[in-house]
């Protein structure tokens, strides 16, 4: 009931959102006497902020067609290189890109957001290296018949990437993934796995959330198991490929995340509103913009869900030393080969200071010289993969520390 209530609201929605674009395109329009008396300006900015915040977003496009590096603007090519039925293998190249530059997978978030999320992220790093990103599917759009997917699944798709991408790679774990591609990472440096990468850099992942424990940790903290299974598990409507498949709905994760800022997000739109009455288009787009990113969600499987819930922000396993892969226990201390970067906001509010930090010293075999910290100044969750804070002060950062272990 909970999907068809949503569906419900979105098509009523939809349609208001519809005619208040119409309303704003006439009220606009300069050909007509409306939008140069009385009111009109301002009903038609306000009808237009009012269609963009209750539009229906679609999975957005990567648009990534050229890098700007020293000056100069260089075509990007972007090829899917594997594709599997909960995400595919994206590659990102610069035309002009040396053949033996090094590589550097970035595994997105699974957390309702799509992977374009990292565009930036992406962008920025495309200049020195090959990129590959993990583009996670839309749970309620894979059929019933391609089976479960859980952390399981998603550190063997690492492990799998991986190998695609061959030896001597390097990796960036940006948010949630820091738990996972952390386990995966000990997993092959037990095994002595020849692709096993030769860094990974860890942003703002919950590797041990009692550090600093954020509004998210202490949802997570505040009720058991079971009241996530019976109250935020959801069964995919008829009309999507996924039909039948249990799932934690994308639009459940963007509410969450609305009511946590919800102030802020209401500024932005006034703000939004007040650029459009006084005619500032390129204020306005730019929040456009980034809410048209925002609001696009997807969503996950009810069993990655769930255990990333017990396993990562209530039994803390891999603090713990209880985290397990395939009925074996994963032992951090068999990461002796892989150099790890810890990168944190001070104004996180997602991933508390302290929490991706922690995964250094829980690494007792690792060599003090394969080990770095760095605490953005003033940066939060979202500018530590994003924005110019990402690009000026901890992009560098992460490239010293690739090329010092590359």
């Amino acid at each position: 009931m909970l999907y068809h209530a949503y569906e419900l609201q979105r098509s009523w929605l939809s349609s208001a959102s519809t005619w208040a674009s119409i309303g704003a395109e006439m009220l606009s329009n300069p050909a007509l006497p409306f939008g140069y008396m009385g009111m009109g300006p301002v009903a038609a900015s306000a009808l237009d902020v009012f269609a963009h915040a209750t539009a229906t977003y679609g999975k957005p496009a990567w648009g990534i067609e050229e890098v700007e590096v020293d000056g100069k603007h260089h075509a990007v090519e972007e090829a899917t290189v594997l594709n599997k039925p909960f995400g595919d293998l994206k590659r990102f190249r610069r035309d002009d890109l040396p053949e033996d530059a090094p590589r550097l997978l970035v595994v997105a978030p699974m957390s309702g957001h799509y992977a374009t999320l990292l565009r930036g992220t992406v962008e920025r790093m495309l200049q020195e290296y090959t990129v590959y990103v993990t583009d996670w599917a839309d749970a309620r759009n894979v059929p019933l018949h391609e089976g479960h997917f859980d952390l399981d699944d998603y550190m063997d798709y690492v492990i799998e990437f991986l190998e695609h991408i061959g030896p001597g790679a390097h990796t960036m774990a940006v948010c949630q993934p820091s738990v996972p591609v952390f386990a995966a990472t000990a997993i092959m440096n037990r095994d002595n796995h020849p692709c096993t990468p030769k860094t990974l850099t860890m942003m703002g992942g919950p590797i041990d959330t009692r550090c600093s424990p954020t509004s998210v940790n202490d949802l997570a903290m505040e009720r058991p198991i079971e009241w996530f299974r019976q109250n935020v598990i959801a069964t995919v409507p008829m009309q999507y490929r996924g039909s039948g498949r249990r799932v934690y709905p994308g639009f459940m994760q963007l509410a969450g995340f609305m009511s946590m800022n919800l102030g802020n997000h209401m500024m932005s739109h006034y703000e939004m509103f007040k650029h459009l009455t006084v005619g500032d288009e390129a204020s306005a787009q730019a929040t456009k913009d980034f809410y048209d990113e925002y609001r696009s969600v997807c969503d996950m499987t009810a069993e990655f869900y769930l255990q990333t819930v017990q396993e990562v922000f209530q039994d803390h396993a891999i603090p713990n030393g209880t985290f397990m892969h395939r009925g074996k226990r994963i032992d951090l201390g068999d990461i002796t080969q892989t150099a790890l970067l810890a990168i944190e906001g001070e104004r996180d509010d997602i991933s508390g200071l302290g929490q991706t930090k922690a995964a250094l010293d829980l690494t007792p075999n690792l060599k003090d010289a394969k080990k770095r910290y760095y605490m953005a100044e003033g940066a939060g969750h979202y500018g530590i993969f994003n924005g110019s804070r990402w690009r000026d002060k901890i992009a560098p950062v992460v490239e010293e520390f690739i090329a010092a272990h590359g």
